[in-house]
């Protein structure tokens, strides 16, 4: 059952808030939904946003300011949250890196995660499958972006899936996340120790092994003035690994931009113009 939790008028459309039992997470989950005004009379592209850690599904929907284009564009919006909640995994509230808020959008293999953390199949298939039931999306019109671990989780779906995302971009993602601190703890713990799980769950090993998955092209934007830049993000590893597979992709380097939201609010018109090219709108 679909719970509706609220309502906001926006830009001509509707910013609602639901909860529903998830069959996948085996717990309740929260997402938000933005719809355009286009949605009451015809069926309309659905773009999933997934956003980064400690981040939930109000974060995207309260800073990027995209509804005002999606209403422009035709689009429909969706934000799950970034992770189960109230698992009752020891710890999985004290760390912001890894538990609650920091799902990484893939399904844990190791005890005790692997009892709910399941976000892989939560997003691409039970949230994506709800969506299209219940409201006015258009199935051959879906596509799939975010932000930092968000990021991760958006080309790692995108690739994994990609019978069930035709468009894909990105804010700051973690591009490889077996070669950076975060990708270790989180992998470690949710995956163990396992290469060849890390290496199917990291993107730019995954498009290695791709030959032009996503042929209208992959948008990135990365601020040089992220802190994360160096250590975490590796945006570098994942444009060589598109040379390697012949995917196009647009990787944007901008001078002083950070890793926040102001970074992702000055862009995010490009990222939903990118989207509509390739689902229409």
């Amino acid at each position: 059952m679909l719970e509706v939790l609220r309502e906001h008028r926006a830009f001509g459309g509707v910013q609602a808030f639901y909860r529903h039992d998830s069959e996948k997470i085996g717990l309740p989950m929260q997402f938000s939904v933005f719809h355009p005004p286009g949605e009451k009379s015809q069926m309309v592209p659905v773009l999933f946003y997934l956003a980064g850690l400690t981040c939930n599904e109000e974060t995207f929907m309260i800073k990027a300011g995209a509804q005002r284009l999606a209403t422009q564009y035709g689009i429909m919006l969706v934000a799950p949250d970034t992770s189960p909640r109230n698992t009752g995994v020891a710890g999985a509230d004290g760390d912001w890196q890894l538990g609650h808020g920091a799902g990484f959008y893939l399904d844990a293999t190791e005890p005790p995660w692997s009892a709910h953390f399941k976000m892989e199949s939560y997003v691409a298939i039970e949230l994506r499958d709800l969506i299209l039931r219940e409201f006015n999306a258009d199935e051959q019109k879906v596509g799939i972006f975010g932000h930092s671990m968000g990021g991760h989780g958006a080309l790692l779906l995108a690739l994994r899936h990609p019978d069930r995302f035709r468009s894909v971009s990105a804010f700051a993602p973690i591009s490889s996340p077996m070669r950076c601190p975060w990708g270790h703890k989180a992998f470690s713990n949710y995956l163990g120790d396992r290469m060849q799980a890390w290496q199917e769950h990291d993107a730019s090993e995954l498009m290695k092994k791709r030959n032009t998955p996503f042929p209208e092209g992959i948008l990135i934007d990365q601020g040089l003035g992220d802190e994360f830049l160096k250590d975490q993000l590796l945006p570098l590893a994942f444009e060589q690994a598109c040379l390697q597979a012949n995917q196009p992709l647009t990787l944007r380097l901008h001078e002083g931009y950070d890793h926040s939201y102001y970074f992702i609010a000055s862009f995010i018109e490009d990222h939903l113009a990118f989207h509509r090219k390739i689902l229409g709108g």
